[in-house]
Protein backbone atom coordinates (compact mmCIF):
# COMPACT_ATOMS: atom_id res chain seq x y z
CA UNK A 1 0.00 0.00 0.00
CA UNK A 2 3.02 2.50 0.67
CA UNK A 3 4.35 1.98 -2.69
CA UNK A 4 1.24 2.40 -4.31
CA UNK A 5 0.48 5.69 -2.40
CA UNK A 6 4.25 6.96 -3.65
CA UNK A 7 3.58 6.02 -6.94
CA UNK A 8 0.17 7.98 -6.67
CA UNK A 9 2.13 11.11 -5.14
CA UNK A 10 5.04 10.83 -7.10
CA UNK A 11 2.41 10.57 -10.74
CA UNK A 12 0.80 13.72 -9.19
CA UNK A 13 3.81 15.64 -8.69
CA UNK A 14 5.27 14.77 -12.11
CA UNK A 15 1.30 16.29 -13.44
CA UNK A 16 1.54 18.97 -11.58
CA UNK A 17 5.03 19.97 -12.65
CA UNK A 18 4.97 19.34 -16.12
CA UNK A 19 1.93 20.96 -16.37
CA UNK A 20 3.92 24.43 -15.30
CA UNK A 21 7.02 23.72 -17.52
CA UNK A 22 4.92 23.40 -19.94
CA UNK A 23 2.14 26.62 -19.35
CA UNK A 24 5.76 28.79 -19.44
CA UNK A 25 6.82 27.71 -22.31
CA UNK A 26 4.07 27.79 -24.12
CA UNK A 27 2.12 30.71 -22.89
CA UNK A 28 -0.69 31.28 -25.95
CA UNK A 29 -1.97 27.67 -25.89
CA UNK A 30 -6.08 27.85 -26.15
CA UNK A 31 -8.62 28.46 -24.09
CA UNK A 32 -8.88 25.39 -21.24
CA UNK A 33 -11.63 24.66 -18.35
CA UNK A 34 -10.25 24.29 -14.96
CA UNK A 35 -8.73 20.91 -14.43
CA UNK A 36 -8.29 18.48 -11.49
CA UNK A 37 -4.92 17.05 -10.46
CA UNK A 38 -3.83 13.66 -12.01
CA UNK A 39 -7.49 13.28 -14.41
CA UNK A 40 -7.10 16.80 -16.08
CA UNK A 41 -10.47 17.12 -18.10
CA UNK A 42 -11.65 13.55 -17.98
CA UNK A 43 -14.65 13.81 -15.81
CA UNK A 44 -15.69 16.70 -18.10
CA UNK A 45 -16.41 14.29 -20.76
CA UNK A 46 -19.43 12.51 -19.84
CA UNK A 47 -21.99 10.83 -20.63
CA UNK A 48 -21.39 11.22 -24.31
CA UNK A 49 -17.43 12.53 -25.16
CA UNK A 50 -18.47 14.62 -28.49
CA UNK A 51 -21.85 15.95 -27.01
CA UNK A 52 -19.64 17.37 -23.62
CA UNK A 53 -17.21 19.10 -26.15
CA UNK A 54 -19.76 20.37 -27.98
CA UNK A 55 -20.71 22.06 -24.95
CA UNK A 56 -17.61 23.03 -23.85
CA UNK A 57 -16.61 24.50 -27.27
CA UNK A 58 -19.39 27.13 -26.84
CA UNK A 59 -18.27 28.44 -23.49
CA UNK A 60 -14.15 27.98 -24.69
CA UNK A 61 -14.47 28.32 -28.12
CA UNK A 62 -13.96 26.74 -31.43
CA UNK A 63 -10.12 25.81 -30.55
CA UNK A 64 -9.78 24.41 -26.86
CA UNK A 65 -6.54 22.80 -24.76
CA UNK A 66 -7.89 20.08 -22.41
CA UNK A 67 -5.54 17.43 -20.43
CA UNK A 68 -7.14 13.90 -20.49
CA UNK A 69 -4.91 12.81 -18.03
CA UNK A 70 -1.35 12.84 -18.48
CA UNK A 71 -2.35 13.64 -22.37
CA UNK A 72 -2.31 17.09 -23.67
CA UNK A 73 -5.19 17.44 -25.91
CA UNK A 74 -6.27 20.05 -28.44
CA UNK A 75 -10.33 20.35 -29.62
CA UNK A 76 -11.39 21.78 -32.50
CA UNK A 77 -15.09 22.31 -33.53
CA UNK A 78 -15.39 24.72 -36.45
CA UNK A 79 -14.67 24.06 -40.13
CA UNK A 80 -11.74 26.55 -40.56
CA UNK A 81 -10.04 24.99 -37.67
CA UNK A 82 -9.99 21.52 -38.72
CA UNK A 83 -9.05 22.82 -42.17
CA UNK A 84 -6.06 24.45 -40.74
CA UNK A 85 -5.26 20.99 -38.82
CA UNK A 86 -5.96 18.43 -41.44
CA UNK A 87 -5.22 20.12 -44.41
CA UNK A 88 -2.64 22.99 -44.35
CA UNK A 89 -0.95 21.56 -41.28
CA UNK A 90 -1.64 17.70 -42.59
CA UNK A 91 1.82 16.58 -42.50
CA UNK A 92 2.34 17.90 -38.74
CA UNK A 93 -0.69 16.16 -37.95
CA UNK A 94 -0.31 13.10 -39.78
CA UNK A 95 0.49 11.20 -36.59
CA UNK A 96 -1.37 9.06 -34.27
CA UNK A 97 -0.50 9.62 -30.44
CA UNK A 98 0.98 7.06 -29.08
CA UNK A 99 -1.56 4.22 -27.02
CA UNK A 100 -1.66 0.78 -25.46
CA UNK A 101 -4.53 -0.11 -28.73
CA UNK A 102 -1.52 0.39 -31.04
CA UNK A 103 0.85 -1.80 -29.36
CA UNK A 104 -1.46 -4.54 -28.76
CA UNK A 105 -4.12 -4.39 -31.88
CA UNK A 106 -1.80 -2.21 -34.06
CA UNK A 107 1.15 -4.97 -34.35
CA UNK A 108 3.36 -2.45 -32.05
CA UNK A 109 1.92 0.38 -34.56
CA UNK A 110 2.72 -1.00 -37.61
CA UNK A 111 -0.68 -1.29 -39.08
CA UNK A 112 -2.18 1.28 -41.07
CA UNK A 113 -4.65 2.68 -38.69
CA UNK A 114 -1.41 3.25 -35.93
CA UNK A 115 1.98 3.64 -38.08
CA UNK A 116 3.61 7.14 -37.20
CA UNK A 117 3.53 9.38 -40.40
CA UNK A 118 6.50 7.95 -42.72
CA UNK A 119 8.00 5.76 -45.45
CA UNK A 120 6.46 2.85 -43.99
CA UNK A 121 3.00 4.09 -43.23
CA UNK A 122 3.01 5.67 -46.86
CA UNK A 123 3.87 2.14 -48.50
CA UNK A 124 1.23 1.08 -46.42
CA UNK A 125 -1.13 3.15 -48.18
CA UNK A 126 -0.17 3.01 -51.37
CA UNK A 127 -0.64 -0.48 -51.44
CA UNK A 128 -4.13 -0.63 -49.80
CA UNK A 129 -5.10 2.21 -52.38
CA UNK A 130 -3.72 0.31 -55.29
CA UNK A 131 -5.08 -3.22 -54.59
CA UNK A 132 -8.37 -1.93 -52.82
CA UNK A 133 -9.08 1.47 -52.96
CA UNK A 134 -8.34 2.56 -56.83
CA UNK A 135 -10.71 2.92 -59.40
CA UNK A 136 -9.53 -0.05 -60.99
CA UNK A 137 -9.75 -2.11 -57.73
CA UNK A 138 -13.75 -0.61 -57.18
CA UNK A 139 -14.28 -1.76 -60.74
CA UNK A 140 -12.31 -5.32 -59.98
CA UNK A 141 -14.95 -5.93 -56.58
CA UNK A 142 -18.16 -4.21 -57.54
CA UNK A 143 -19.39 -7.52 -59.07
CA UNK A 144 -18.38 -9.02 -55.33
CA UNK A 145 -20.27 -6.14 -53.83
CA UNK A 146 -23.38 -7.21 -56.19
CA UNK A 147 -23.60 -10.66 -56.16
CA UNK A 148 -23.84 -10.50 -51.74
CA UNK A 149 -26.31 -8.18 -52.30
CA UNK A 150 -28.51 -9.99 -54.24
CA UNK A 151 -27.12 -13.22 -51.81
CA UNK A 152 -28.36 -11.27 -49.49
CA UNK A 153 -32.14 -10.15 -50.60
CA UNK A 154 -32.59 -13.79 -51.51
CA UNK A 155 -32.02 -14.68 -48.58
CA UNK A 156 -35.14 -12.67 -47.39
CA UNK A 157 -37.27 -14.17 -49.75
CA UNK A 158 -36.84 -17.65 -48.98
CA UNK A 159 -39.28 -18.75 -46.42
CA UNK A 160 -41.69 -15.84 -46.51
CA UNK A 161 -45.25 -15.24 -47.83
CA UNK A 162 -44.55 -12.38 -50.94
CA UNK A 163 -48.15 -10.99 -50.08
CA UNK A 164 -47.17 -10.43 -46.25
CA UNK A 165 -45.66 -8.37 -44.02
CA UNK A 166 -42.13 -10.15 -42.53
CA UNK A 167 -40.14 -8.48 -39.63
CA UNK A 168 -36.71 -8.71 -40.19
CA UNK A 169 -33.90 -6.96 -38.15
CA UNK A 170 -31.88 -4.71 -40.59
CA UNK A 171 -28.73 -4.08 -37.97
CA UNK A 172 -27.32 -8.12 -38.56
CA UNK A 173 -28.75 -7.80 -42.06
CA UNK A 174 -26.55 -5.27 -42.76
CA UNK A 175 -23.37 -6.61 -40.81
CA UNK A 176 -23.87 -9.71 -42.81
CA UNK A 177 -23.89 -8.31 -45.92
CA UNK A 178 -20.47 -6.13 -45.41
CA UNK A 179 -18.53 -8.99 -43.56
CA UNK A 180 -19.22 -11.22 -46.05
CA UNK A 181 -18.33 -8.86 -49.04
CA UNK A 182 -15.37 -8.55 -46.59
CA UNK A 183 -14.33 -11.99 -46.33
CA UNK A 184 -15.14 -12.22 -50.11
CA UNK A 185 -12.71 -9.75 -50.80
CA UNK A 186 -10.11 -10.81 -48.71
CA UNK A 187 -9.91 -14.92 -49.56
CA UNK A 188 -12.35 -15.33 -51.70
CA UNK A 189 -15.57 -17.06 -49.78
CA UNK A 190 -18.10 -15.94 -47.51
CA UNK A 191 -17.67 -16.43 -43.59
CA UNK A 192 -19.03 -17.31 -39.70
CA UNK A 193 -19.71 -13.89 -38.86
CA UNK A 194 -18.42 -12.56 -35.75
CA UNK A 195 -19.31 -9.54 -34.59
CA UNK A 196 -17.57 -9.30 -31.67
CA UNK A 197 -13.92 -9.75 -32.86
CA UNK A 198 -13.70 -6.90 -35.08
CA UNK A 199 -16.59 -4.46 -33.08
CA UNK A 200 -15.55 -1.14 -32.81
CA UNK A 201 -12.54 -0.28 -30.49
CA UNK A 202 -11.14 2.61 -28.27
CA UNK A 203 -7.92 4.20 -30.02
CA UNK A 204 -7.39 5.84 -26.88
CA UNK A 205 -8.47 3.78 -23.57
CA UNK A 206 -8.04 5.53 -19.48
CA UNK A 207 -4.88 3.72 -19.26
CA UNK A 208 -2.96 5.69 -22.26
CA UNK A 209 -4.61 8.97 -19.97
CA UNK A 210 -3.57 7.41 -16.26
CA UNK A 211 -0.22 5.46 -17.16
CA UNK A 212 -0.51 4.25 -13.46
CA UNK A 213 -3.36 2.01 -14.76
CA UNK A 214 -1.33 0.96 -17.87
CA UNK A 215 1.71 -0.21 -15.41
CA UNK A 216 -0.49 -2.16 -12.64
CA UNK A 217 -3.52 -2.89 -15.05
CA UNK A 218 -5.79 -2.55 -12.29
CA UNK A 219 -9.34 -2.49 -14.84
CA UNK A 220 -7.63 -5.37 -16.54
CA UNK A 221 -7.73 -3.20 -20.27
CA UNK A 222 -4.35 -5.21 -21.14
CA UNK A 223 -5.57 -8.45 -20.19
CA UNK A 224 -8.83 -7.98 -22.27
CA UNK A 225 -6.67 -5.87 -25.13
CA UNK A 226 -4.05 -9.31 -25.52
CA UNK A 227 -6.74 -11.74 -25.47
CA UNK A 228 -8.61 -9.95 -28.39
CA UNK A 229 -5.25 -9.92 -30.31
CA UNK A 230 -4.98 -13.68 -29.69
CA UNK A 231 -7.98 -13.97 -31.58
CA UNK A 232 -7.70 -11.51 -33.93
CA UNK A 233 -4.25 -12.66 -35.35
CA UNK A 234 -5.48 -16.60 -35.13
CA UNK A 235 -8.08 -15.19 -37.69
CA UNK A 236 -6.54 -13.27 -39.63
CA UNK A 237 -3.06 -15.94 -39.73
CA UNK A 238 -5.93 -18.70 -40.68
CA UNK A 239 -6.81 -16.37 -44.19
CA UNK A 240 -3.20 -16.28 -44.75
CA UNK A 241 -2.45 -19.90 -44.15
CA UNK A 242 -5.81 -20.53 -46.65
CA UNK A 243 -4.52 -17.68 -49.26
CA UNK A 244 -1.01 -20.23 -48.92
CA UNK A 245 -2.90 -23.26 -49.98
CA UNK A 246 -4.46 -21.92 -51.77
CA UNK A 247 -2.14 -20.99 -54.19
CA UNK A 248 0.29 -24.22 -53.57
CA UNK A 249 -3.17 -26.34 -55.11
CA UNK A 250 -3.64 -24.17 -57.90
CA UNK A 251 -2.39 -26.15 -61.56
CA UNK A 252 -2.97 -22.36 -63.16
CA UNK A 253 -2.49 -18.56 -63.24
CA UNK A 254 -5.73 -17.26 -61.74
CA UNK A 255 -6.58 -13.62 -62.95
CA UNK A 256 -9.37 -12.38 -60.11
CA UNK A 257 -6.65 -13.34 -57.34
CA UNK A 258 -7.83 -12.26 -53.59
CA UNK A 259 -6.63 -9.43 -51.47
CA UNK A 260 -4.42 -12.36 -48.95
CA UNK A 261 -3.23 -13.94 -52.57
CA UNK A 262 -2.05 -9.95 -53.80
CA UNK A 263 -0.74 -9.79 -51.07
CA UNK A 264 1.10 -13.07 -50.68
CA UNK A 265 2.54 -12.57 -54.23
CA UNK A 266 4.14 -9.30 -53.03
CA UNK A 267 5.64 -10.94 -50.16
CA UNK A 268 7.08 -13.50 -51.99
CA UNK A 269 9.07 -10.65 -54.05
CA UNK A 270 10.04 -8.70 -50.63
CA UNK A 271 9.90 -11.50 -47.59
CA UNK A 272 12.03 -9.72 -45.47
CA UNK A 273 9.95 -6.20 -45.64
CA UNK A 274 6.01 -7.99 -46.33
CA UNK A 275 6.69 -10.45 -43.42
CA UNK A 276 3.06 -12.33 -42.34
CA UNK A 277 2.67 -9.57 -39.47
CA UNK A 278 2.52 -6.49 -41.97
CA UNK A 279 0.34 -8.50 -44.18
CA UNK A 280 -2.12 -9.01 -41.34
CA UNK A 281 -2.02 -5.50 -40.44
CA UNK A 282 -2.76 -4.56 -43.76
CA UNK A 283 -5.94 -7.15 -44.04
CA UNK A 284 -7.39 -6.36 -40.13
CA UNK A 285 -8.39 -2.64 -41.13
CA UNK A 286 -10.91 -3.99 -44.36
CA UNK A 287 -12.56 -5.96 -41.00
CA UNK A 288 -11.99 -2.95 -38.34
CA UNK A 289 -12.98 -0.08 -40.46
CA UNK A 290 -14.32 -1.28 -43.49
CA UNK A 291 -17.73 -3.40 -41.49
CA UNK A 292 -19.01 -1.83 -38.72
CA UNK A 293 -18.79 1.67 -40.14
CA UNK A 294 -20.69 0.68 -43.18
CA UNK A 295 -23.21 -1.64 -41.37
CA UNK A 296 -23.75 1.35 -38.91
CA UNK A 297 -24.20 3.87 -41.39
CA UNK A 298 -27.21 2.12 -43.58
CA UNK A 299 -28.77 1.09 -40.70
CA UNK A 300 -29.05 4.79 -39.22
CA UNK A 301 -30.06 5.42 -43.15
CA UNK A 302 -33.10 3.31 -43.12
CA UNK A 303 -34.08 3.86 -39.65
CA UNK A 304 -34.06 7.84 -41.25
CA UNK A 305 -35.96 6.74 -44.40
CA UNK A 306 -38.60 4.98 -42.02
CA UNK A 307 -39.54 7.82 -40.03
CA UNK A 308 -39.77 9.83 -43.07
CA UNK A 309 -42.13 8.12 -45.73
CA UNK A 310 -42.11 10.80 -48.22
CA UNK A 311 -37.91 10.45 -48.94
CA UNK A 312 -38.27 7.43 -48.84
CA UNK A 313 -40.83 7.53 -51.63
CA UNK A 314 -38.56 9.94 -53.29
CA UNK A 315 -35.12 7.49 -53.47
CA UNK A 316 -37.52 4.50 -54.79
CA UNK A 317 -39.13 6.96 -57.38
CA UNK A 318 -35.74 7.89 -58.69
CA UNK A 319 -34.35 4.20 -58.49
CA UNK A 320 -37.58 3.23 -60.86
CA UNK A 321 -37.12 5.82 -63.35
CA UNK A 322 -33.23 5.76 -63.33
CA UNK A 323 -32.76 1.97 -63.51
CA UNK A 324 -35.97 0.79 -65.36
CA UNK A 325 -38.43 -1.71 -64.86
CA UNK A 326 -36.29 -4.93 -66.40
CA UNK A 327 -33.75 -5.28 -64.21
CA UNK A 328 -32.38 -4.50 -60.47
CA UNK A 329 -29.79 -1.97 -59.18
CA UNK A 330 -26.34 -2.73 -60.39
CA UNK A 331 -23.12 -0.56 -59.48
CA UNK A 332 -22.97 1.20 -62.62
CA UNK A 333 -26.38 2.32 -61.88
CA UNK A 334 -25.42 4.36 -58.61
CA UNK A 335 -23.69 7.79 -60.81
CA UNK A 336 -27.05 8.37 -61.84
CA UNK A 337 -29.31 8.42 -58.25
CA UNK A 338 -28.01 11.63 -56.98
CA UNK A 339 -30.95 11.47 -54.49
CA UNK A 340 -29.82 8.56 -52.78
CA UNK A 341 -26.58 9.90 -52.61
CA UNK A 342 -27.95 12.98 -50.84
CA UNK A 343 -29.40 10.64 -48.30
CA UNK A 344 -26.27 8.74 -47.65
CA UNK A 345 -24.60 12.43 -47.15
CA UNK A 346 -27.49 13.49 -44.68
CA UNK A 347 -27.50 10.20 -42.98
CA UNK A 348 -23.95 11.05 -42.00
CA UNK A 349 -24.11 14.43 -41.49
CA UNK A 350 -26.32 13.80 -39.03
CA UNK A 351 -24.32 10.79 -37.79
CA UNK A 352 -21.06 10.40 -38.55
CA UNK A 353 -20.00 7.02 -37.14
CA UNK A 354 -16.63 8.54 -35.82
CA UNK A 355 -17.93 11.67 -34.41
CA UNK A 356 -14.58 12.72 -33.23
CA UNK A 357 -13.31 11.02 -36.04
CA UNK A 358 -9.82 9.08 -35.34
CA UNK A 359 -6.77 10.98 -33.19
CA UNK A 360 -4.17 12.48 -34.84
CA UNK A 361 -1.10 13.75 -33.02
CA UNK A 362 1.08 16.54 -33.87
CA UNK A 363 5.15 15.91 -34.60
CA UNK A 364 6.19 19.31 -33.76
CA UNK A 365 5.10 22.74 -32.39
CA UNK A 366 2.47 24.74 -35.06
CA UNK A 367 -0.05 27.23 -34.73
CA UNK A 368 -3.81 26.35 -34.85
CA UNK A 369 -6.28 29.50 -34.77
CA UNK A 370 -3.75 31.84 -33.99
CA UNK A 371 -2.78 29.51 -30.56
CA UNK A 372 0.05 27.60 -29.96
CA UNK A 373 0.22 24.16 -30.21
CA UNK A 374 3.13 22.07 -28.95
CA UNK A 375 4.80 19.10 -30.14
CA UNK A 376 2.92 15.39 -28.70
CA UNK A 377 -0.51 17.44 -28.40
CA UNK A 378 -3.14 14.85 -29.59
CA UNK A 379 -5.56 16.29 -31.80
CA UNK A 380 -9.49 15.62 -31.80
CA UNK A 381 -12.25 16.66 -34.23
CA UNK A 382 -15.45 17.28 -33.29
CA UNK A 383 -16.86 16.13 -36.33
CA UNK A 384 -20.92 15.57 -34.85
CA UNK A 385 -20.38 19.41 -33.80
CA UNK A 386 -19.46 20.91 -36.99
CA UNK A 387 -21.95 18.99 -38.92
CA UNK A 388 -24.57 19.98 -36.82
CA UNK A 389 -23.64 23.73 -36.83
CA UNK A 390 -26.30 25.88 -36.87
CA UNK A 391 -24.04 28.70 -38.22
CA UNK A 392 -23.31 26.33 -41.08
CA UNK A 393 -25.92 24.25 -41.72
CA UNK A 394 -29.71 25.79 -41.87
CA UNK A 395 -32.09 23.44 -39.72
CA UNK A 396 -29.29 21.65 -38.77
CA UNK A 397 -30.88 19.17 -36.53
CA UNK A 398 -33.74 17.97 -39.46
CA UNK A 399 -33.21 15.06 -41.71
CA UNK A 400 -32.78 17.01 -45.15
CA UNK A 401 -31.60 15.13 -47.84
CA UNK A 402 -32.45 18.14 -50.49
CA UNK A 403 -29.62 20.44 -48.72
CA UNK A 404 -26.50 17.87 -50.85
CA UNK A 405 -28.53 18.19 -54.20
CA UNK A 406 -26.63 20.50 -56.64
CA UNK A 407 -23.31 20.17 -54.38
CA UNK A 408 -20.55 19.26 -56.79
CA UNK A 409 -18.28 18.55 -53.82
CA UNK A 410 -19.79 16.88 -51.03
CA UNK A 411 -16.35 17.70 -48.87
CA UNK A 412 -17.30 21.47 -49.01
CA UNK A 413 -14.01 22.45 -47.34
CA UNK A 414 -14.11 20.77 -43.86
CA UNK A 415 -17.39 21.31 -42.82
CA UNK A 416 -18.77 17.94 -43.67
CA UNK A 417 -15.97 15.73 -42.62
CA UNK A 418 -17.16 12.37 -41.95
CA UNK A 419 -14.27 10.35 -43.85
CA UNK A 420 -11.80 13.41 -42.12
CA UNK A 421 -9.09 15.09 -44.26
CA UNK A 422 -5.75 15.62 -45.46
CA UNK A 423 -2.75 12.44 -45.49
CA UNK A 424 -5.04 10.40 -42.93
CA UNK A 425 -8.45 10.14 -44.34
CA UNK A 426 -10.03 7.00 -45.16
CA UNK A 427 -9.10 5.36 -47.81
CA UNK A 428 -12.02 3.42 -48.32
CA UNK A 429 -14.64 6.57 -48.70
CA UNK A 430 -15.16 5.66 -52.34
CA UNK A 431 -15.79 1.85 -51.67
CA UNK A 432 -17.80 2.92 -48.19
CA UNK A 433 -20.35 4.95 -50.68
CA UNK A 434 -20.18 2.58 -53.50
CA UNK A 435 -21.37 -0.34 -50.89
CA UNK A 436 -24.36 1.69 -48.94
CA UNK A 437 -25.71 3.38 -52.26
CA UNK A 438 -25.77 -0.40 -53.43
CA UNK A 439 -27.22 -2.20 -50.88
CA UNK A 440 -29.59 0.74 -49.65
CA UNK A 441 -30.67 0.75 -52.98
CA UNK A 442 -31.30 -2.75 -53.48
CA UNK A 443 -33.39 -2.75 -50.50
CA UNK A 444 -35.88 0.28 -51.43
CA UNK A 445 -35.84 -1.23 -55.00
CA UNK A 446 -36.67 -4.82 -54.68
CA UNK A 447 -38.49 -4.41 -51.04
CA UNK A 448 -41.76 -2.12 -49.16
CA UNK A 449 -41.01 -1.06 -45.94
CA UNK A 450 -42.98 -0.01 -42.91
CA UNK A 451 -42.09 0.61 -39.15
CA UNK A 452 -42.73 -1.82 -36.53
CA UNK A 453 -45.83 0.22 -34.86
CA UNK A 454 -46.91 3.23 -35.31
CA UNK A 455 -44.37 5.37 -33.05
CA UNK A 456 -41.16 6.67 -34.27
CA UNK A 457 -37.73 4.64 -35.02
CA UNK A 458 -36.29 5.06 -31.82
CA UNK A 459 -32.43 6.79 -32.39
CA UNK A 460 -31.31 6.86 -29.25
CA UNK A 461 -27.40 6.58 -29.63
CA UNK A 462 -25.48 3.92 -27.51
CA UNK A 463 -22.61 6.13 -25.00
CA UNK A 464 -19.66 5.88 -26.50
CA UNK A 465 -16.67 6.72 -28.99
CA UNK A 466 -19.00 5.44 -32.21
CA UNK A 467 -22.05 6.81 -33.27
CA UNK A 468 -23.97 3.20 -32.56
CA UNK A 469 -28.16 2.79 -32.06
CA UNK A 470 -28.71 1.87 -28.95
CA UNK A 471 -31.80 -0.34 -30.09
CA UNK A 472 -31.36 -2.58 -33.24
CA UNK A 473 -33.32 -1.61 -36.08
CA UNK A 474 -36.00 -4.01 -36.90
CA UNK A 475 -38.48 -2.98 -39.63
CA UNK A 476 -40.99 -4.68 -41.63
CA UNK A 477 -40.78 -5.38 -45.71
CA UNK A 478 -41.85 -7.15 -48.16
CA UNK A 479 -41.31 -7.96 -51.81
CA UNK A 480 -42.42 -5.61 -54.24
CA UNK A 481 -45.04 -6.57 -56.38
CA UNK A 482 -44.39 -4.41 -59.29
CA UNK A 483 -40.85 -6.37 -59.75
CA UNK A 484 -42.29 -9.91 -58.53
CA UNK A 485 -40.86 -11.17 -62.05
CA UNK A 486 -37.37 -9.54 -61.31
CA UNK A 487 -37.12 -10.70 -57.38
CA UNK A 488 -37.75 -14.41 -58.81
CA UNK A 489 -34.56 -14.23 -60.75
CA UNK A 490 -32.35 -14.36 -57.76
CA UNK A 491 -34.12 -17.79 -56.98
CA UNK A 492 -31.31 -18.86 -59.76
CA UNK A 493 -28.29 -16.74 -58.50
Amino acid sequence: MYIFLSCVCAAISIFLISKHLNARKHRNLPPSPAALPICGHLHLLKPVAHRALHALSKKHGAVMHLHLGRLPVVVVSSPSAAEECLVKNDTIFANRPQSLAGNILGYNNTSIGFAPYGDHWRNLRRVTTIQVFSSASLQRSSATRCEETRFLARKMLQGSDHHQWRKVNLKSLFFELVYNVAMVMVVGRRGTVMDDMFGPSKILDVCDYIPLLKWIDLLGIRRKMESLNERRDSFLQSLIDEGRSKIADSSSVVENKSYVERLLSMQRDEPEYYTDEVLKGLIQPLFTAGTHTVALTMEWAMSLLLNHPNELEKARKEIDENVGAGKLLEDSDLQKLAYLRCIMNETLRLYPVGPLLIPHCSSRDCNVGGFDIPKGTTLLVNAWAIQRDPELWEDPEMFNPERFKGLEREYDGCRFVPFGAGRRACPGAGMAMSMMGLALGSFIQCFDWEREGNELVDLEQVLGLTLSKANPLEALCRPRSSIMSLLSQLSDL
